[in-house]
């Protein structure tokens, strides 16, 4: 009976995907914060949605890379 083997490359991609995420969670929180600091500016809305955007990428990434962790720990069914 052959044990399984993690595969690495898979596994790679998913740090990355992880490293990815990770930084639109530090970036994303101060795009939104500077557009709620600037209220009164005409680019306040399209900053805004930026920020939101961006958030929203970081929680879309993190949700894959670990999918793509788990798949290759465990392969896929």
């Amino acid at each position: 009976m052959e044990t399984k083997r993690t595969n690495k490359e898979l596994l790679g991609k998913g740090v990355q995907r992880m490293a990815i995420a990770l930084i639109f969670m530090f970036i994303s929180p101060v795009i939104i914060h500077s557009a709620f600091k600037n209220q009164d500016h005409p680019l306040y809305i399209p900053i805004l949605i930026l920020g939101l955007a961006g958030a929203g990428f970081a929680i879309f990434m993190a949700f894959r890379g670990i999918r793509t962790i788990m798949d290759s720990m465990f392969g896929k069914k």
